[in-house]
C-alpha cells in the first residue's frame, strides 16, 4: 500500500477529534443536536486550521445513515463515501478556478435536483472569496432561499473581499489559529501513534514553524521524519528548518547584559558558521524581548513555569524603557536586512545598535533590580546667588564634574574579593576564584560561563564548580574546552572540569561586578548631589539633577 502523508492521514473525522477550535464545534454540535440549521455557513480563517475538514465533517453529520446529529458513525457507506471523496451529493468547489459566473450558474441549476443518495446535498466552496462580482451576484437569491435539501458551506481565508450581501446571508465562524501548545500535544499523539522516536524540543522548534497551522505542522514533521531518518530529533530539525536554538539567543542576551561586544559578535560567527537565518535570529530575539516585557509588567501572562523562571533574570538585568527600545531595534533591524550588503553585516550592525544605546554599562543593572537607594542628604535651603561675573563663572567646576578634593568622587577600589574556600595543596592566589577569572585572558561565552560560576571543590587533579540552572545555558562544549585549556595554564598543571547545575551558595564574579559597580554608581550620584556648586544651581533654577548622564570615574 502506498504511503500517505500526515496531514492527510491524521485528518479529523469527527468533532470529537478535532484539535481546537471549540467555539465552533460547540455552536456547530449544538445546532446539529437541536436540529436548528442554518441554509449557509461561512468558515473564514487561516491555511490549515480546519475549514475543509469541518465542512466534510457537517457533511457526515447531515448524511449519516444512523440520522442528523453532531456524533456521525463514521462507518455507514454515506461517512465512509464522504471521507474518501467519493459522495455523489458532496460537492466540493475551488473558487480560484471555477470563479466566473457561468460556473456559477451551473452549480446552482444543479442545486435544484433533489439529491441522489444522502438526505442534503452539500456545496462546499473553497477560497470563496475569489469568484467574481457577477458569480456574486448570481448566487445571491439562491444563497438566501435555497431548497430545503440544499446546505451551502464557504470557506475563506480573506473574508475582507467578501460582499457584504454575501456575508449576511451566512452564519459566520472564526477559526483561530493552532496554540502552540496544542500542535505540540497533537504531534507528540500522532508519532506515538507511528512508533516514531522523538525529542519534545525538536517538536516545538516544529509547532513555530508551522506559524498556527496544524496541516503546516504535519507537513513539516514528515519532513523532519525524513531528514532524521526516522528520528525527530531537536538538532537536526533545527539544522532542517534553519532556527537559531535557544543558546544562541540567549549568549546574545547575556551578552547585551554584561555590556560584552565580543561575546555577541561570537554568537554571530556561530551563527554564520552554521548557515543559520538572520532574519529568523531577529525574529526570535524580538520574541524573547516581547517575552521579558511580559514579565516585567504582567508576569501571569506567562503560564509556562519554566520560561518564565529562565527570563526572570533578564526582566530584572533590563530596564522597561530599554526593553521597549531593543524590540524595535530588533524588528527594524529585520526589516533592514534586505538593504543591508549582506545579511551578516545587517545582523552584527543590529546587535552593535542594542549595544550602543543601552543605558547601562558593563555589570551594571537596572534600577528595578537594585536594592532600594540609601536616603540621600537633604538638598540645602534656596540662597539668593549674586550675580556671577563671567570670569568668576569660568574659574567654578562644572556641574556634571565633582571637584577634585571632594572625598566622594575619587574613584572607589573593590573591596577584596573573600578568599574561596582552601580544599587541596594549591596556594592562596589560586584558591580566589574571583581573582583567577579576572586572570584568566576569557573572551565570549567562555568568559561568561567562568563570570557565572562559583567554586565548589578544587583539588590537585580537578576543579568542580557550581552554575545556576538559569544559566545552564552556557554549558556548550566549546566553552567548557577553552575553560579548561585556561585553567590548566594558569595553575600549570593538567586539571580536570567538572560542573554541576545547581543554585549557588556565594557571590559570583559576574554578581560581584554588578553590585561594585552599582556601588559606585551610588557613591558618584551621591558626590554630585553633594557638590555646592550643583545644590546652588539646582536650588537657582529649580533645576534637576539626569542620574543617567552621571558616570563614575
Amino acid at each position: 500500500m502506498s504511503y500517505q502523508v500526515l496531514a492527510r492521514k491524521w485528518r479529523p473525522k469527527s468533532f470529537a477529534t478535532l484539535v481546537g477550535q471549540e467555539h465552533v464545534v460547540r455552536a456547530l454540535t449544538h445546532a446539529l443536536d437541536q436540529n436548528r440549521l442554518h441554509h449557509a455557513y461561512l468558515f473564514t480563517g487561516t491555511r490549515g486550521v480546519g475549514k475543509t475538514t469541518l465542512a466534510r465533517i457537517m457533511a457526515k453529520a447531515l448524511n449519516c445513515e444512523a440520522g442528523v446529529g453532531s456524533t456521525p458513525c463514521g462507518v455507514c457507506s454515506a461517512c465512509t463515501a464522504i471521507d474518501s471523496g467519493r459522495f455523489v451529493d458532496y460537492i466540493e468547489l475551488d473558487a480560484a478556478s471555477n470563479r466566473g459566473v457561468d460556473d456559477m450558474t451551473q452549480l446552482l441549476e444543479r442545486a435544484t435536483y433533489a439529491p441522489t443518495i444522502g438526505r442534503y446535498k452539500v456545496y462546499v466552496i473553497d477560497e470563496v472569496h475569489q469568484l467574481s462580482g457577477h458569480a456574486f451576484n448570481a448566487m445571491l437569491k439562491t444563497l438566501e432561499e435555497p431548497p430545503e435539501h440544499v446546505k451551502f458551506i464557504l470557506a475563506t481565508t480573506d473574508p475582507q473581499k467578501i460582499p457584504v450581501t454575501v456575508l449576511s446571508r451566512c452564519l459566520q465562524f472564526n477559526l483561530k489559529q493552532m496554540p502552540l501548545t496544542h500542535i505540540v500535544d497533537h504531534l507528540s499523539r500522532v508519532l506515538e501513534a507511528e512508533g516514531v522516536a522523538f525529542e519534545p524540543a525538536a517538536l516545538r522548534h516544529l509547532a513555530k514553524g508551522a506559524a498556527g497551522s496544524m496541516r503546516d505542522a504535519l507537513s513539516l514533521l514528515d519532513q523532519a521524519i525524513a531528514h532524521g531518518a526516522g528520528k525527530v530529533e531537536d538538532e537536526a530539525v533545527r539544522a532542517m528548518l534553519g532556527t537559531v536554538g535557544d543558546e544562541h539567543l540567549f549568549a546574545l542576551l547575556d551578552g547585551l547584559v554584561a555590556q560584552d561586544v565580543q561575546a555577541m559578535l561570537e554568537v554571530a560567527k556561530l551563527m554564520d558558521a552554521r548557515s543559520l537565518s538572520f532574519d529568523g535570529g531577529l525574529q526570535e530575539l524580538a520574541t524573547l524581548f516581547h517575552r521579558i516585557a511580559l514579565i516585567q509588567f504582567a508576569p501571569q501572562a506567562l503560564l509556562d513555569e519554566t520560561e518564565r523562571s529562565r527570563l526572570e533574570h533578564y526582566a530584572q538585568a533590563l530596564d522597561a524603557e530599554y526593553l521597549q527600545l531593543a524590540y524595535q531595534i530588533a524588528i527594524h533591524g529585520r526589516d533592514e536586512l534586505s538593504l543591508a550588503p549582506d545579511d551578516y553585516s545587517g545582523f552584527v550592525m543590529t546587535l552593535l545598535r542594542l549595544h550602543a544605546f543601552r543605558p547601562e554599562r558593563a555589570g551594571t543593572v537596572s534600577a528595578a533590580a537594585a536594592p532600594a537607594a540609601k536616603p540621600r542628604p537633604p538638598t540645602a535651603p534656596v540662597r539668593t546667588a549674586p550675580p556671577v561675573a563671567p570670569a568668576a563663572a569660568a574659574s567654578r567646576p562644572q556641574a556634571a564634574v565633582p571637584p577634585a578634593s571632594t572625598p566622594e568622587a575619587r574613584p572607589v577600589q573593590p573591596a577584596p574579593a573573600p578568599p574561596a574556600p582552601a580544599v587541596g595543596k594549591s596556594s592562596a592566589a589560586d584558591d580566589d576564584w574571583h581573582a583567577l577569572v579576572a586572570r584568566l585572558p576569557l573572551s565570549g561565552m567562555a568568559k561568561q560561563l567562568a563570570q557565572h560560576c562559583e567554586l565548589s571543590e578544587r583539588t590537585e587533579s580537578a576543579i568542580r564548580l557550581r552554575l545556576s540552572p538559569v544559566h545552564k545555558h552556557l554549558l556548550g562544549k566549546p566553552q567548557q574546552d577553552k575553560l579548561q585549556s585556561e585553567l590548566q595554564t594558569a595553575c600549570g598543571r593538567p586539571l580536570r572540569l567538572e560542573i554541576d547545575v545547581a543554585e549557588v551558595a556565594s557571590e559570583t564574579p559576574a554578581e560581584r561586578s554588578r553590585n561594585q559597580q552599582r556601588e559606585r554608581q551610588e557613591r558618584a550620584i551621591a558626590s554630585i548631589e553633594r557638590d555646592p556648586f550643583v545644590r546652588d544651581v539646582v536650588d537657582l533654577f529649580d533645576a534637576s539633577i539626569d542620574e543617567s548622564t552621571i558616570k563614575p570615574v
